[in-house]
């Protein structure tokens, strides 16, 4: 049977952080090195930055109710990102660590059975992350180009309310402008679905290494010719793939649990100023609709 290469399955979801310079390559870590300085400067312009001119321009539009909550809403998602990153970036010794035991003989399907047993575990994975992928690419569409749909760039609108030490109501600053918060966006989205990818594969590691336990324990006496020792032997492995795996989840938890609170928090944040414009607007419809009828 060919051997089965866990690093390989996930290559993908590596990659594509090492690109956003949340990965470092092979076995390092984030030390004083060119990596770190890419890092950390992606870091800072691309998410920091751009928070920071989005939460300065709250003080300007405290007045306007509803885009204050409408910017809340953004940056409390922006910012949960931004935290998520940081996480990751201190943590990524460990995690790497954690990483290179995939690949463990005791992690390894012994069996073709035991390889098909797993496939569907794999492939909800990635029907997951794909599916999380194609939203954030809409999500993404439509928050680029609303300003262009709705013809609101005649009058230097940009994606994202926000604060520059500039006017940028000019050209071609509104042009590089619009550009910068695209450019931002599009890499914050692409950090958080590649993040939250990596924690899906974590768990889907964990689940699939629960499936090969249970099918070692069903199958620990399948041969009438084994002799207790070997049985004995077979159950000792099955012992240590279990506390094994323990040691995994624990280490896998240890990263993040405090990523899933923040992801949590914002989420449930976020649907309550959600529901807070929603009746908002609700109450501006209904006073437009009330003067109009007083004017007839």
């Amino acid at each position: 049977m060919e051997r089965m290469d866990w690093k390989h399955i996930f290559r993908l979801n590596f990659f594509a952080l090492k690109m956003l310079g949340l990965w470092p390559p092979g076995d390092e870590t984030y030390g004083y090195n060119l990596y770190t300085l890419y890092s950390c400067s992606v870091l800072i312009i691309l998410q920091i930055c751009h928070v920071s001119f989005q939460t300065v321009n709250l003080y300007f539009i405290m007045d306007d109710l509803a885009s204050v909550t409408g910017t809340i809403f953004i940056l409390l998602s922006k910012t949960a990102v931004a935290l998520k990153s940081y996480y990751l970036m201190k943590n990524m010794k460990m995690l790497k660590q954690v990483i290179s035991t995939v690949n463990n003989d005791l992690f390894l399907p012994k069996t073709e059975e035991q390889k098909n047993l797993i496939q569907p575990t794999i492939i909800a994975w990635k029907l997951t992350v794909g599916t999380l992928a194609g939203l954030a690419i809409l999500c993404l569409f439509f928050w680029s180009l609303f300003p262009i749909f709705d013809k609101t760039y005649k009058v230097y609108r940009l994606p994202f309310l926000a604060w520059y030490p500039y006017n940028y109501k000019t050209s071609p600053r509104y042009e590089l402008t619009y550009i910068y918060q695209v450019i931002c966006t599009h890499f914050i989205v692409t950090v958080n679905v590649n993040i939250d990818g990596l924690i899906a594969a974590l768990n889907m590691f964990v689940t699939a290494q629960f499936d090969m336990l249970c099918d070692d324990l069903r199958n620990l006496h399948q041969d009438d010719e084994e002799n207790s020792t070997d049985v004995n032997k077979k159950l000792k492995n099955c012992i240590k793939h279990h506390r094994e795996i323990l040691k995994f989840a624990d280490h896998a938890n240890e990263f993040y649990n405090w990523l899933l609170f923040v992801q949590f928090f914002v989420g449930g944040v976020s649907i309550g100023l959600a529901m807070f414009q929603l009746t908002v607007v609700s109450v501006l419809i209904y006073s437009n609709v009330r003067s109009k009828i007083k004017d007839l």
